[in-house]
C-alpha cells in the first residue's frame, strides 16, 4: 500500500493521544503471566507485535483476555512456569516477542520450536543462545544461531555468574532478567557494550513494581536473589515515546506546537524521553506538566552532533529532521540498528539522497547537511520506523509517497490517521 502524505502550509497547533508503549506493554504482558494471579494492563499498544505477543502467551498455556476496543488485557498468570510443555511459537516479526521467550522457556522444563518471518529470523539472538546453553539448556541445531530452532528447557535456570555482551540488543538481557527469579540459585548478571541500556533500566524498574527485586550495581551488574515470585497487579501502560517523537518532530519542521497527552515526563521510564533534550538543542520549546508534553518549534532549527547508542529508536526521526536546520546534523554510535527490521542507517541515507538532501554514512554514524528536499517516493523496507520518520519530511514538502506503508501495523497501526488529524 502506498501513503500520500498532505503536505502543510500553515504552522501545526494539535494535541495528540498516543498510544501505549510498545516496551511497556509487552514487559507488562510476561511480568503478568509469570505472576501469581491475576493482573489488569490498561493502556496498552495494540500493534501486531502485541497481537504476536498475546498469542505466543496463549500458545504455551497463559490465560489471556485482551480487549482491543478499550487498549486494555487480563492475564491469569502461571506463577512463573508455562503449563503447555510442547508448542510452537510463532513470534512474526517481533524481536521482544522471540527474545524474551527464549529465555522464559528455557527455564520452564518443556520442548517450545520458535519460528518467525524472514525479517526476525535473520536478527541476531546467538549471544543470547550461548548464554542460556551454559546454564542447562539445549537448542536443535545443537549449534544454531538465528530462528527457526527448537528450544528443550530446563526447570529453572541454572543462575550464578553470568557475563553477557549487549552490543547487539540490550534486550538480551532485559530477557535474562525476567527469568532471573525462577533460576535455582541467584543470578548475578554483568554486562558490557549494552546498547539502549535506558531499557534495560525499565525492565528492571518494571520487574519491581511486579514484585521481584533487581539489584543495581556499577559497571552494568545486576544481581536477582531466589526466591522471589512475581505478584499480580492492576497495570497503566505509559504513551509511546517513541512513536511520539514523529509528532514533536512535525512542530520541530512546521513551526509549530504539539502536547501529547497523558504522560508525566519525570515518571517515565521510557528512555526516548531523551529525544526532547535534542529538539531542545535544537532551538525547541520544551513544556513538560504532570500531564502532557508540549513542543514548541522554532523559526530556525540548529544542527547537532548527538550520540543516540542509548535512544537509537529514534535516531531516524532526527534524521527526518535535519534536513532543515541551518547547520549539519551528525548521529554516532548507531551501528547495531543495520541489524534491526532493516539496515536502518543505509534506508534513512537512500532514502533521503532519493528527496536531494546530501548525506554521508559510516559504519557507525550518518550525517545530514541543509537541504531543500524535493519530492519522491519513499521505500519503507517494511520498516515502520522509517515510513514514520519520512512522514516528517512531507509536512513539509509536497508529493512524498510511502510505499509498503502498511508496515506502521507493527507498533502504531492508526499512526496515519493520527498523522492526518495533525
Amino acid at each position: 500500500m502506498k501513503q500520500l502524505i498532505r503536505h502543510r502550509i500553515q504552522p501545526i497547533q494539535a494535541r495528540v493521544l498516543i498510544p501505549g508503549s510498545k516496551s511497556m506493554t509487552n514487559r507488562a504482558m510476561l511480568l503478568a503471566a509469570l505472576a501469581d494471579g491475576v493482573s489488569e494492563i490498561t493502556g496498552i499498544l495494540v500493534s501486531d507485535d502485541t497481537l504476536a505477543f498475546a498469542q505466543a502467551l496463549h500458545e504455551l498455556g497463559v490465560r489471556v483476555h485482551l480487549d482491543q476496543a478499550n487498549c486494555a488485557c487480563i492475564i491469569t498468570g502461571n506463577a512463573g512456569r508455562f503449563t503447555k510443555k510442547s508448542t510452537v511459537i510463532w513470534c512474526a516479526e517481533s524481536g521482544i516477542t522471540a527474545r524474551f521467550l527464549l529465555a522464559v522457556c528455557a527455564s520452564s522444563a518443556g520442548v517450545y520450536h520458535f519460528d518467525g518471518n524472514e525479517v526476525l529470523c535473520n536478527r541476531p539472538i546467538a549471544t543470547l543462545l550461548e548464554v542460556l546453553r551454559r546454564q542447562g539448556i539445549e537448542t536443535d541445531p545443537s549449534d544454531v544461531k538465528q530462528m527457526p530452532l527448537t528450544l528443550i528447557g530446563v526447570d529453572g535456570l541454572a543462575g550464578g555468574e553470568i557475563e553477557i555482551d549487549g552490543s547487539e540488543s540490550g534486550q538480551f538481557i532485559s530477557a535474562l532478567l525476567i527469568a532471573a527469579p525462577m533460576a535455582r540459585v541467584t543470578m548475578d548478571i554483568t554486562t558490557k557494550n549494552v546498547v539502549s541500556n535506558p531499557f534495560v533500566e525499565m525492565t528492571a524498574a518494571m520487574m519491581a513494581e511486579f514484585g521481584v527485586l533487581v539489584r543495581r550495581l556499577p559497571q552494568g551488574r545486576f544481581i536477582v536473589p531466589v526466591p522471589q515470585k512475581y505478584k499480580a497487579r492492576h497495570y497503566q501502560v505509559e504513551p509511546d515515546l517513541s512513536t511520539a517523537s514523529y509528532f514533536f518532530a512535525a512542530a520541530a519542521v512546521t513551526a509549530g506546537q504539539v502536547t501529547i497527552q497523558p504522560v508525566n515526563l519525570n515518571l517515565s521510564k521510557q528512555g526516548d524521553a531523551a529525544f526532547l533534550k535534542i529538539l531542545a538543542k535544537m532551538g525547541c520549546e520544551i513544556i513538560s506538566t504532570t500531564t502532557a508534553l508540549t513542543v514548541k518549534g522554532a523559526v530556525e532549527l540548529r544542527g547537532v552532533n548527538v550520540d543516540m547508542r542509548d535512544y537509537s529508536d529514534t535516531f531516524m526521526t532526527l534524521a527526518a529532521i535535519a534536513p532543515f536546520a541551518k547547520s549539519p546534523t551528525t548521529i554516532t554510535n548507531i551501528a547495531h540498528t543495520r541489524r534491526q527490521e532493516s539496515d536502518r542507517i543505509t534506508a534513512m541515507r537512500n532514502g533521503l539522497e532519493k528527496l536531494g538532501v546530501k548525506v554521508e554514512e559510516g559504519s557507525d554514524w550518518i550525517k545530514i547537511h541543509p537541504s531543500t528536499p524535493v519530492a519522491g517516493t519513499i521505500n519503507s523496507h517494511h520498516d515502520h520506523r522509517i515510513a514514520m520518520a519520512f512522514s516528517i519530511i512531507g509536512l513539509r514538502v509536497a508529493g512524498i509517497v510511502i510505499e509498503n506503508s502498511e508496515c506502521v501495523s507493527k507498533t502504531c497501526p492508526q499512526f496515519f490517521q493520527l498523522w492526518e488529524s495533525l
